[in-house]
């Protein structure tokens, strides 16, 4: 367990971003060479999935049939023995588990940072984006934020590459994306900075900001749910930001829900999106939807 751990601290010093990285950075006597494009990154996990779930379990059990078979102790104790060597090769997967979820969570932190944060240490999740909005005069193209967007390419080349490289463990492919899709709306439903600008500063979110945000919530709902990793910690923490939102505008003495399309407005606008992302749809197919119409915009209470 010890050379494991230490192997899965290597890896995880192999991701781009950790502490370790950067204070090694340049050194000469740098010993782990730094994993830099996603498909190396998704190796690393695999080798120690493998290892983890296959390699070691299996050297293990046969280290102890080796050694069960050169003692010439009694046969109640042999039998003894053989009956816990179930529960001890459990426990050893779990543990050996343990280990690798750590390196999967650091994975998972390091790409969320890089689509959350600018190289320059700014945010690219600003609550600036919605809150412009409503002071904008120019017409509004309906479509997910940048952010959004790269976030959903990110996640269908992952979902890619792990299709590839965890060909019979699915599960943990499906895992990794859950894990990396929740850190990013996590750290938007944790982040007080933004929260506070949209519930307590200066300029308050109006009907626009409040559209743009619903529309960047169910994008995700979306391709989560067509991707197969969509969480149910996922759909509540989106339902509850949601909610923080529309309270937020109610606050201003506005009826959110007048001014919000129907459901069906978001799932069409959404779907339009992700099929133009994957070039299934061309530009012109957001025509249609772009602008919601006055006998669109319903009363989410009525549905």
């Amino acid at each position: 367990m010890q050379v494991f751990n230490s192997y899965i601290g290597m890896l995880v010093k192999a991701l781009p971003g950790s502490v370790d990285n950067e204070n090694l950075e340049g050194s000469v006597n740098r010993i782990v060479r730094l994993a830099e494009t996603e498909p190396e990154q998704i190796a690393l996990l695999a080798n120690a999935l493998l290892l983890s779930d296959e390699l070691i379990p299996r050297a293990a059990a046969k280290l102890s049939y080796a050694q069960q078979s050169n003692k010439t102790d009694d046969t109640s104790k042999q039998s003894t023995d053989r009956q816990s060597r179930p529960v001890e090769q459990r426990e050893l997967k779990r543990r050996l588990q343990r280990l690798v979820d750590q390196l999967r969570d650091s994975f998972c932190r390091q790409h969320a940072l890089e689509l959350i944060f600018l190289e320059d240490g700014g945010v690219r999740l600003s609550p600036d984006m919605y809150l412009n909005m409503d002071g904008n005069p120019e017409e509004i193209e309906w479509f997910p934020s940048p952010v959004y967007q790269e976030m959903f390419g990110k996640l269908t080349r992952i979902a890619s590459i792990a299709s590839d490289m965890f060909v019979g463990r699915e599960r943990f492919a499906t895992i990794l994306l859950m894990r990396l899709t929740e850190t990013i709306i996590l750290w938007l439903s944790e982040d007080q900075n933004f929260w506070e600008e949209i519930e307590q500063g200066p300029r308050p979110l109006g009907p626009l900001g409040l559209q743009q945000f619903y529309l960047d919530m169910e994008f995700v709902i979306l391709f989560a749910s067509q991707g197969r990793y969509l969480s149910r910690n996922l759909q509540q923490v989106i339902k509850n930001i949601i909610g923080r939102a529309i309270e937020a505008v109610a606050a201003s003495h506005i009826d959110p829900y007048s001014v919000l399309p129907e459901d069906d407005w978001f799932a069409e606008v959404a779907q339009i999106a992700i099929d133009m992302l994957t070039g299934k749809t061309q530009v012109g197919a957001m025509e249609n939807v772009s602008s919601p119409t006055a006998s669109s915009v319903l009363s989410h209470g009525s549905n």
